[in-house]
């Protein structure tokens, strides 16, 4: 029987080895599966948990220069609206935002939309963070509780 010369033994030393590795990773494969799937399901039960109560959470307002920009609901910007932006509720959804240190609290209408946060955020018009009392400050703790639906 002829030995085998160093490229084959080379060759068989690789497929051993990914045989081996793909054998280990297995496993590991599975719980990075089931991870992502307990992250999808924590997302909707707090995703259906932020409708049913508050959140707390920051809250800035809009640059002057996005007034009569159109936003995502179509309508144009208009800073002495009660409007804001939120990452996930439904457009057209009223909502009660609370500033946590002074207790104001303001109505407001979600009609645009922001960028993807890994905490509860919302973007206000103007005169919502003047009635909030942090117009000039730039951001507020706040709470934010969906009401319901605009009719």
């Amino acid at each position: 029987m002829a030995s085998l010369n160093r490229r084959g033994k080379l060759a068989i030393l690789f497929f051993c080895q990914a045989l081996f590795l793909q054998i280990q990773t297995l496993p590991l494969q599975a719980e990075v599966l089931l991870s992502d799937e307990n992250k999808v399901n924590n997302e909707q039960n707090l995703s259906s948990s932020v409708h049913a109560k508050g959140k707390k959470g920051v809250a800035t307002y809009y640059a002057k220069k996005y007034e009569g920009k159109r936003t995502a609901s179509g309508s144009r910007h208009c800073p002495r609206k009660l409007t804001a932006a939120h990452q996930s509720l439904p457009l057209g959804t009223k909502v009660k935002v609370v500033n946590l240190v002074n207790r104001n609290e303001v109505y407001v209408t979600i009609n645009d939309r922001c960028r993807k946060r890994n905490y509860p955020f919302i973007d206000l018009s103007r005169e919502a963070a003047r009635r909030l009392g942090f117009l000039g400050k730039g951001t507020a703790k706040v709470e934010i509780v969906p009401v319901g639906k605009e009719s």
